[in-house]
C-alpha cells in the first residue's frame, strides 16, 4: 500500500487480521525484513510494516527536516489517521525502536503495548550528541561519495553485527540485497536527520510512559543490555528479556525465539 503524507509518499506492507500492530524496521531495513513473522501474527493481527522515510519504497526527499524523529513520529500519527488506527501495539528495532519510543511518548494515547528491540532513549549529554553527529555526519558523506555498496561492506563489518556473521549465507545474502536497495540520499538524510545524535534525550520522559512497555536484547549486545537494564528502572511498566548466544537484531539471528517472545507478550494482553 502507498499513499502520500504531507507531500511524502508512504509504503506499508499490510497483512492478517485482527488488532494493529505497527513495525518499524532498523537503519537500511525495509518493511520486507518483517515479513518472516507472517506465521506468527497474521491470524491474530492486522500488521503494517512502514518503510520509514529515506529507506524502502517510501520517499527520499532532498530536506534534511523531514528526517528528524520528531517529524517522523507527527508523520506516524498521520499514517495511523490514514489507516483508521485509533490505537495499537507498537513494535521497533533499533532506529525503529527510537522511533517508536518517540512516537508513544508524543501520542501515548495511540499505543497500547509498545515493544522495544535493541533501542535506546537517546545520548543523556550534548557532548556525547556532538560526537555521535559529528561521526554521522561522516558516514552520510560516504554513502553519498562512495555509493551504498562502499557503505554496506563497512556497516556489515562493524562489531555490533559480528553476531550475523554466523548466519547462514543465503539470510546474509537476503539482508544484503535488502540493504542495497535503499537510496543513498535517503540513508545519508536518515543519518543526518534521524541518528541517534540528532534525536532529543528522552531519558528524563521515561517515567511518564504508563503503557506497558517490553525489551527485548541481545545477550551478546553489551552495550544495549545496559541500556536496558537503566531503562527498566525507570520505565513504570516494564519488561526485559535477554535472548541468549544473539547480538544487535534478534529478530533476524533467532527470529523463532523472537516471534514467540513478542507473541506471548501481545496474547498476555488479549487473555486479559
Amino acid at each position: 500500500m502507498n499513499f502520500v503524507i504531507d507531500g511524502i509518499r508512504y509504503h506499508v506492507d499490510c497483512w492478517g487480521s485482527g488488532k494493529p500492530l505497527v513495525l518499524l524496521h532498523g537503519f537500511t531495513g525495509d518493511s520486507a525484513g518483517w515479513r518472516e513473522f507472517y506465521p506468527f501474527w497474521a491470524s491474530t493481527r492486522s500488521v503494517f510494516a512502514i518503510d520509514i522515510i529515506g529507506h524502502g519504497q517510501t520517499s527520499s526527499p532532498d530536506g534534511v527536516s523531514f528526517y528528524t524523529i520528531e517529524k517522523a513520529a507527527e508523520h506516524l500519527k498521520k499514517i495511523f489517521h490514514h489507516l483508521n488506527i485509533s490505537k495499537a501495539d507498537v513494535l521497533g528495532y533499533s532506529m525503529g525502536g527510537r522511533l517508536a519510543l518517540t512516537f508513544a511518548l508524543k501520542h501515548q494515547h495511540l499505543v497500547d503495548r509498545l515493544i522495544l528491540e535493541s533501542a535506546t532513549p537517546g545520548l543523556r549529554t550534548e557532548e556525547e550528541r556532538i560526537i555521535r553527529r559529528a561521526n554521522d555526519l561522516k558516514l552520510a558523506h560516504m554513502i553519498l561519495e562512495k555509493g551504498v555498496h562502499h557503505f554496506v561492506d563497512y556497516w556489515e563489518n562493524i562489531p555490533m553485527f559480528d553476531s550475523q556473521k554466523a548466519l547462514p549465507e543465503a539470510t546474509r545474502n537476503r539482508i544484503r540485497a535488502q540493504r542495497l536497495h535503499n537510496d543513498p540520499k535517503g540513508l545519508s538524510n536518515s543519518l543526518k536527520g534521524m541518528g541517534t545524535g540528532s534525536q532529543p534525550s528522552w531519558w528524563e520522559d521515561l517515567a511518564k510512559l504508563s503503557l506497558n512497555v517490553l525489551l527485548i536484547t541481545g545477550e551478546l549486545d553489551k552495550k544495549f543490555c545496559e541500556i536496558a537494564d537503566i531503562m527498566t528502572a525507570t520505565l513504570p511498566n516494564c519488561e526485559w528479556q535477554t535472548v541468549k548466544k544473539c547480538g544487535h537484531a534478534i529478530h533476524v539471528e533467532k527470529p523463532e525465539k523472537f516471534g514467540t517472545i513478542v507473541e506471548e507478550f501481545l496474547f498476555s494482553r488479549m487473555k486479559k
